[in-house]
């Protein structure tokens, strides 16, 4: 920093346009900041009204989706038992149908109506049941049990045997009002009917907990069963050693046994027939029965081929399977109308663990405005949505209420933010950076620079000159990038300028203490004339126009006199060489782009009479003169041709050609063009230069002209060529 700062002499006060540069950079940099800013906000706005689009068409969807599945009858089921199915899975407790009745004497549609309702309670071991009701209180006034086992091949009862282990059988009890009700119900097969399934009858008793029935005992009149047998075995072994399909003869084949069974319930047919009491169905104590069924193989003490109480039963379809269709923090109410707001069942979406999330970016997330169709006017947070509906069903109509939940949107996108801050994080950290390495290894330095450079340019004018001009040292700011290369050129000008104006000095005092004692030599004798020569002599007016001469000669000369009287010498110089440097060092003078093109016939040196700082300040007045008309960037073209006894140098530009008027008058003394630009800080032109250049090429043998071509100007030197 002190470096930067190092130099203590007198420097202007700079204008704006000193620091434009700074400013535009400065300020790019500052765009560049906030448009990445900006840009983030529009892109999370738009993300917000694209997740509350896409979060409208989910809900809508959702909505959608829970009522096709409420108005399914497993949707049905699960809504009607909704009070005791969570209650657990075994022992089972008989679920209300969305139907009247179960049509239990057909396979096909008894399979059916459970898997459709969605009521079986499925076992490990694959076996299944469905303990239901209708919704008919005629029909529904019995209990339907319609499932499925494996077993081998069944072995019916004959008939009159009074020992139902003899045989296949099922044994049901059923736990209803403090009273257990139990029937046992043997296998009776029935003929075969042209395939290889076989069915049959469960004939059923009531169970009194003995081995034999009594002689006396009939079946149960209302008690009605059913089995079917597929003729298909259930592979279980490997493939290796797995039997032929389909072969119901070999040893150790299950089969699948399909049932279905209607148990006569005493209370629900008492209930329809009274009329003290009005009829409530479903019954209120549903959720408190119990049922019980076995599947027995022959045998007293056989392990039951099924028993509903196994462990591992997985529980029926549930209003809680509804929530998977719910987006996380959306909620449904079910009312059955009529009802009171305390008896309505609550549904509401699974909640995820949500990602953790900025709370700045959360805020920021609300307070964006939505402008989304459907929204209404731009509204920073939007109600939630909300939408209502009715599903009728068998035993009345209930009234579906949706709400959405728009947090659970704002924090999904606050997460997603929150991740892509980081990115957005490192871009404004690179912006500042990059502005960082630009302020300190560029600005800085300029702006350092343009203070020195300022500083010579004011320590030069007239009144400013002097030591103050040789505290000024850029020496510091050298190095080997572009500005550390304009700094050492700046530094080896001022040097150079440091020593020019050293010696001017020094020449200056010296030329003065010359014409001092040239004066006093000359003025001493001219006093002595003068003395001598009284003022009647007529010698003492010749002599007063000696001292009139001698003043004219030493200090009043006009520039036209002091150039003509100028002594140059006679040299030999290389003018190829001499070229070829003058574009090579062109740039320390300030004039870029001088291009050399030397002739294609000089295979040498061009050896011409001209003396080396003379030509070098005629060239330099043509080039600057070149410089001023030229476009921006287009080159200053230098080319050598040569003959016997001459040797031609034209130095060409392009640009605006001369006034054919002006062509032979530009060599004169104070004659310049009013319209040519001038640089920053050089002043009016005097029309000097081309005359010195034609005084110099006219001192050394010379000649200059000038001729307008094709898009610019060309000025030609022409030189004697010495052997």
């Amino acid at each position: 920093m002190k470096r930067l700062l190092r130099p203590a002499i007198d420097i202007p006060r700079l204008g704006l346009p000193a620091f434009r540069l700074r400013i535009l950079v400065r300020s790019v940099f500052v765009l560049l900041a906030l448009a990445t800013v900006a840009l983030s906000v529009v892109v999370l706005k738009d993300e917000k009204e694209r997740a509350w689009q896409a979060y409208q068409h989910g809900f809508v969807r959702s909505q959608a989706e829970v009522m096709a599945r409420l108005r399914h009858p497993s949707g049905q089921l699960a809504l009607l038992n909704a009070s005791h199915l969570g209650q657990g899975v075994t022992p089972l407790a008989p679920l209300l149908l969305p139907y009247a009745a179960i049509d239990f004497d057909d396979p096909q549609k008894s399979q059916q109506a459970v898997e459709m309702a969605g009521c079986s309670v499925q076992y490990p071991d694959g076996a299944s049941v469905c303990a239901a009701i209708g919704n008919n209180p005629y029909a529904g006034g019995f209990i339907y049990l319609v499932g499925s086992f494996y077993a081998g091949e069944l072995t019916p009862r004959e008939r009159g045997a009074l020992v139902p282990a003899e045989a296949h059988r099922a044994r049901i009890s059923l736990d209803m009002r403090g009273t257990t009700y139990r029937w046992i119900a043997p296998y009776e097969a029935m003929p075969p009917q042209g395939s290889a399934a076989v069915r049959g009858r469960l004939t059923g008793f009531v169970d009194n907990g003995t081995p034999q029935l009594d002689a006396r005992a009939r079946p149960v009149r209302d008690f009605r069963g059913w089995l079917w047998q597929n003729g298909q075995c259930r592979d279980l072994s490997p493939p290796s050693a797995s039997p032929p399909a389909g072969d119901a003869t070999t040893p150790n084949c299950l089969r699948r046994t399909h049932y279905s069974i209607r148990l006569p319930v005493e209370l629900f047919r008492e209930a329809l027939f009274r009329k003290d009491e009005r009829l409530v169905w479903p019954p209120e104590d549903l959720g408190q029965m119990r049922v019980r069924v076995e599947m027995l193989a022959p045998g007293e003490d056989t392990k039951p081929l099924f028993d509903s109480n196994a462990p591992g039963a997985q529980l029926a379809a549930s209003l809680g399977d509804l929530s998977r269709s719910l987006l996380p923090g959306e909620r449904v109410q079910i009312r059955k109308m009529g009802s009171e707001e305390a008896s309505a069942i609550t549904l509401k979406g699974i909640e995820v663990q949500a990602e953790p999330s900025a709370p700045w970016l959360l805020r920021l997330i609300r307070w964006l405005p939505l402008e989304a169709a459907g929204v209404g006017p731009a509204a920073a947070t939007p109600a939630a949505p909300t939408a209502l509906d009715i599903l009728d069903t068998p035993t009345g109509n209930y009234v579906v209420n949706f709400t959405g939940h728009l947090r659970g949107v704002e924090q999904g996108l606050a997460a997603v933010a929150t991740r892509l801050s980081w990115y957005l994080g490192a871009m404004l950290a690179a912006t500042a950076l990059a502005w960082l390495v630009v302020e300190v290894g560029l600005i800085r330095r300029v702006t350092a620079l343009t203070r020195r450079a300022a500083a010579v340019s004011y320590n030069v004018q007239p009144g400013h000159t002097g030591p103050r001009l040789g505290d000024l040292d850029v020496s510091d700011l050298r190095g080997s990038d572009e500005l550390g290369i304009l700094a050492g050129g700046l530094a080896d000008l001022l040097q150079r300028v440091k020593d020019d104006l050293q010696r001017e000095q020094l020449r200056a005092q010296q030329e003065r203490d010359m014409w001092h004692a040239v004066g006093h030599e000359i003025m001493s004798p001219l006093q002595s004339l003068m003395a001598l020569n009284g003022p009647q002599d007529p010698g003492h007016r010749y002599v007063q126009r000696m001292q009139q001469a001698i003043h004219v000669l030493y200090g009043t000369a006009s520039p036209a006199e002091a150039l003509q009287a100028a002594d140059v010498p006679e040299g030999r110089l290389d003018l190829d060489a001499f070229l070829r440097n003058v574009a090579d060092n062109a740039h320390f003078a300030g004039i870029l782009d001088v291009v050399y093109a030397p002739g294609s016939s000089n295979a040498g040196p061009v050896i011409v009479r001209a003396d080396e700082f003379a030509l070098e300040d005629v060239v330099t007045h043509i080039l600057r003169n070149a410089d001023r008309y030229r476009p921006t960037g287009s080159p200053i073209t230098l080319t050598l041709t040569a003959s016997e006894s001459t040797a031609s140098a034209t130095l060409h530009n392009q640009g605006s050609t001369i006034a054919e008027d002006l062509l032979e008058r530009i060599f004169e003394l104070g004659v310049s063009d009013p319209e040519s630009p001038t640089p920053l800080g050089e002043g009016e032109h005097r029309g000097q230069g081309l005359f010195v250049a034609k005084t110099y090429m006219a001192k050394m043998g010379g000649t200059i002209n000038a001729r307008n071509t094709e898009g610019g100007v060309a000025f030609v030197l022409t030189f004697q060529r010495l052997g």
